[in-house]
């Protein structure tokens, strides 16, 4: 899919949407307590901490190749509000480490795929020293495409998995299928790659599954990726103010909303109704201990209450019609002026601005708080360290794992350096340009210059916009800001699997979701969800997880 999401995507398809927006501008064993396997079952369930942990994780050596504009504070991105010109950029791979390997990587794709033999390919083969044979599928279809595949026995040397795609067989056959890098990463290993070795450790540890390290790691910001947006142009010139409670929010629709003049007030804001009243996380971090009970976040008031509120700006006709049929983009429908305040990705901000100021420099747009339903600060659960991998097929031979390391190495570069700036804008001159301080695409770096590479892996979360540097400053203030309220969840930064018997049952969850904040369904059929949730595996899953927790403790730090 393109970045430009459905007005009420899915879970899965606004993270896939995410992650490009993102990368074009995050079940393992059994937490093996001390030895054996926490919770019972298969070796694929559970997760890894302790001593077993620490042995496997990575050592970590922040990167000082080069300074943020706006440095990380609190879970936020680094932020950069400024493009040097080729000739000063800091380079972070002195020495080419590839070795020369041919090496089939598997990545999904949103866009059309340049072909073999184009500049770009070819010079990041250059670069690095190892040559790519991508096997890209659409991103849309990426899970069949993946099952597939996992399902055969001929498996690329590398195969990219996001974290949305960690259902049915998928875990069992990353345990199987895939290497363990330990021998070439753990502890002091990982500095002959010095941009891996920057990496942060959360990240890492998301990447171990089966009791082994087997993911090479996107990293992700602590901070939400869910953003309430605002139009901060109109709200400006017509005198609205920001609300700090979900009654102002509320009253604020009553005043904006003008169906006849097709203004709406706001698009489906249930993503934020779940911050706005501390709704716990999704699996596996969808739990909170109350009087030594494990308490779901299904089963919780503030779950209901965010449902029921959401519902409550629909009965009102405050939400744009194609919301609640789920079409249309929204982010267009915002910025055309036909809605004021919708929830998105972060990464929107900067793509609605880029589009707009194109003939509308006077274009804004800004980014709500998140503040408790009833006013004060809110509770903001911390977001996963990683949610995207890359994985080598245990049939990888050493040179090649070593040359998909190396390659890593080299897209894991942070920005401001000359890896970074081949690996997102290809060649200057044949790709893109320089011009006034901001990098300019051409037509041809448009049709070969994806976001692939990325997905192999990452340096720390950065945000870089040098040509619209107030977006820049915004995104990652407003993110230092949410993060002052950031709170982890039980069972924070582990990789957990869920034995395969309940991988399906929450399934239906989303679905109800929609159907009750639309009115199609009562507040009340939710309840007897979770009644039949519980029957159906919820309370053993839950007896399960307090096993767990009572063997790894509330969270991974």
């Amino acid at each position: 899919m393109t970045p430009n999401s459905p007005s009420a995507p899915s879970r899965r398809r606004f993270l896939a949407s995410s992650v490009v927006v993102a990368a074009a501008v995050g079940g393992g064993m059994p937490f093996l307590a001390a030895c054996g396997g926490g919770s019972g079952g298969s070796k694929n369930e559970g997760t890894t901490t302790g001593q077993k942990l620490k042995d496997i994780l990575p050592a970590y050596v922040p990167s000082t190749t080069v300074t943020p504009d706006i440095p990380s504070k609190n879970g936020s991105a680094d932020g950069f509000t400024t493009a040097l010109p080729a000739a000063e950029l800091a380079v972070s791979v002195p020495e080419k480490l590839g070795k020369g390997s041919e090496i089939s990587i598997m990545a999904p794709l949103w866009g059309t795929s340049p072909g073999e033999g184009n500049a770009y390919w070819t010079a990041m083969d250059t670069a690095a020293g190892v040559k790519v044979k991508w096997q890209n599928q659409d991103g849309n279809v990426y899970g069949q495409k993946l099952g597939a595949v996992l399902a055969s026995s001929s498996i690329p040397d590398a195969v990219v998995i996001p974290g949305w795609e960690l259902g049915g067989k998928i875990p069992s056959a990353i345990a199987n299928k895939f290497a363990d890098l330990g021998p070439y990463l753990s502890g002091d290993k990982v500095k002959a790659y010095p941009n891996l070795a920057a990496i942060p450790t959360g990240a890492w540890q998301r990447g171990i599954f089966a009791g082994r390290l087997r993911g090479i790691p996107m990293p992700a910001e602590a901070t939400p990726n869910i953003t309430p947006f605002y139009r901060a142009d109109l709200f400006e010139e017509k005198g609205y103010e920001v609300p700090a409670t979900t009654k102002e929010f509320y009253d604020l629709c009553k005043e904006i909303n003008a169906p006849r003049s097709k203004v709406w007030a706001c698009s489906d804001m249930t993503w934020s109704a779940f911050v706005f009243f501390g709704v716990l996380p999704e699996k596996p971090y969808y739990w909170q201990l109350v009087d030594g009970k494990l308490v779901n976040r299904y089963e919780t008031q503030e779950y209901l209450e965010a449902l029921e509120w959401s519902r409550s700006l629909y009965s009102a006709g405050f939400v744009h019609p194609d919301a609640k049929a789920e079409t249309g983009d929204m982010r267009t429908t915002f910025s055309s002026g036909n809605v004021m305040m919708y929830n998105a990705d972060i990464s929107d901000w900067y793509a609605a601005t880029a589009v707009q100021r194109l003939d509308r420099p006077d274009f804004r747009m800004g980014a709500m708080d998140f503040f408790a339903h009833d006013g004060g600060d809110p509770v903001i659960y911390e977001a996963s360290p990683s949610n995207l991998w890359c994985f080598v097929s245990e049939k990888a031979g050493e040179k090649v794992v070593e040359d998909l390391l190396a390659l890593a190495n080299f897209t894991a570069a942070p920005y401001g350096s000359r890896e970074q700036r081949l690996r997102a804008y290809g060649l200057e001159g044949t790709h893109h340009s320089l011009e006034d301080g901001v990098l300019v695409k051409n037509e041809q770096g448009n049709n070969e210059v994806f976001a692939t590479y990325e997905y192999i892996a990452t340096s720390k979360p950065y945000r870089a916009y040098p040509d619209f540097p107030d977006v820049a400053k915004g995104v990652v203030e407003w993110q230092q800001r949410q993060g002052a309220h950031l709170k982890k969840p039980l069972f924070h930064g582990m990789q957990i699997q869920e034995p395969a018997r309940y991988t399906e049952l929450n399934a239906q969850f989303e679905a109800m979701e929609k159907d009750i904040v639309r009115g199609r369904r009562k507040v009340g059929d939710m309840q007897q969800q979770v009644s039949d949730w519980k029957a159906r595996g919820g309370d053993k899953l839950r007896d399960w997880y307090k096993k767990l927790l009572d063997e790894t403790g509330e969270s991974a730090s």
